[in-house]
């Protein structure tokens, strides 16, 4: 049995080249950044290298990038490290997205219990954020807008640099989520105009744990953890040396092969994507056509058309050796349809018969093939006729 592992969005394997320039700092090079002796001049000057390597990638200063424990803190740390700082300013509104990854909606719940205001935009047909919509939702107390680069679902990329325009031509601070886009997509700050980026670093074959938060000169935010000095006073607690030289070495990796491998995973899409629609003539893309992330398809079954258990859907492929998600989560042993999906309007029968999709380094067309020839006989096995009301 082939085993073909289409779940990059989810996480990415871990790059030997990454491997082997953090075990130094697990083994060797083992000193606290924060201690003035030899040990942790050591790990600071490779800590400070690390951090030098990512905002340059990001044409940002040093002094900008805080390490932090991964994408979920990095959001988590913008929206309420400046939601506290809104308070002192009078400011009481959050402006977002209805497809935002569950770390920005659920913070911006726990804000909305605690005295904030937050508006959720609703996106069009391809989950793509409307710049109208955001700039009717804008009130004299509106201090943040929180608007993803990249959707982690249905990869469709939104027109950040109009809409940190708008809020800056109002004097909003604005904050972008680009785990999914980072690697994939040009990601220069000034470009985009951001004030705050959150990035991880297992999404591009680099470690688990660890993530940034890109701040712009000037943003006032409070810092999220307390009980030390580390991370310019921004973020308390040990520096992780090892993962930082880690997630540096994958960023520096990707960057290098951005173009051309951009290129090889758009034409593979695009070739997987002829095959399903040939296979299945009722099957539902989900996404933008064109802007959007070249390694994420995702696809829904039609209910107009057939009933497809979701749940049973992805158990066959993995007993077929395929690896992917539906983009639902799945809670108390009950899959639930994507709050994605729904918020662009398919209905909750077709949005849990739904698989994601997500392409690699190490994706080939034959997997792809393989792909949809299992697909295919599962859907024969499974699919049922729809319902009559």
């Amino acid at each position: 049995m082939r085993n073909v592992y289409l779940d990059h969005t989810a996480t990415t394997p871990l790059d030997p080249r990454v491997y082997e320039a953090m075990k130094p700092y697990f083994l060797n090079k083992f000193g606290n950044a924060s201690s003035i002796h030899r040990f942790g001049r050591e790990a600071r000057v490779a800590l400070d290298e690390s951090r030098e390597k990512i905002a340059k990638l990001l044409g940002a200063r040093a002094g900008e990038v805080i390490f932090v424990g991964g994408g979920t803190e990095a959001d988590n740390f913008a929206l309420k490290g400046v939601a506290r700082e809104m308070k002192r300013s009078g400011k009481d509104h959050i402006i977002t997205s209805k497809v935002e990854h569950h770390a920005v909606l659920e913070s911006c719940e726990f804000l909305e219990e605690t005295g904030f205001r937050v508006t959720y935009v609703d996106v069009d047909g391809s989950g793509m954020v409307d710049p109208q919509s955001v700039e009717a939702a804008i009130t004299p107390g509106t201090g943040l807008i929180s608007i993803m680069h990249a959707n982690n679902e249905v990869g469709t990329i939104n027109p950040i640099g109009g809409l940190a325009s708008l809020a800056k031509e109002r004097n909003i601070g604005f904050h972008s989520d680009a785990v999914q886009s980072f690697g994939k997509l040009s990601l220069d700050v000034e470009a985009l105009g951001a004030d705050l980026l959150s990035l991880s670093a297992h999404k591009i074959y680099g470690p688990k744990g660890i993530g940034a938060l890109y701040i712009r000169n000037g943003t006032k935010i409070e810092r999220f953890m307390h009980g030390g000095g580390q991370e310019r006073g921004r973020r308390a607690g040990t520096e992780n040396v090892p993962l930082a030289v880690g997630f540096a070495k994958a960023a520096e990796l990707m960057e290098r092969d951005r173009t051309s491998e951009s290129r090889r995973l758009g034409e593979l899409k695009q070739s997987f994507r002829t095959m399903l629609a040939e296979r299945f003539p009722f099957v539902l893309f989900n996404g933008h056509r064109t802007e959007s992330l070249p390694h994420i398809l995702n696809i829904s079954f039609d209910s107009e058309k057939l009933e497809v258990d979701g749940e049973a859907l992805l158990f066959n492929l993995d007993l077929a050796g395929i690896a992917v998600t539906s983009g639902s989560a799945c809670t108390s042993g009950s899959m639930k349809p994507s709050h994605v999906l729904l918020a662009m309007g398919r209905d909750r029968q077709t949005a849990q018969a739904t698989v994601r999709f997500s392409f690699g380094k190490a994706t080939t067309e034959e997997d792809l093939v393989y792909t949809a020839e299992k697909l295919e006989e599962i859907i024969k096995r499974i699919r049922r006729p729809p319902a009559r009301s």
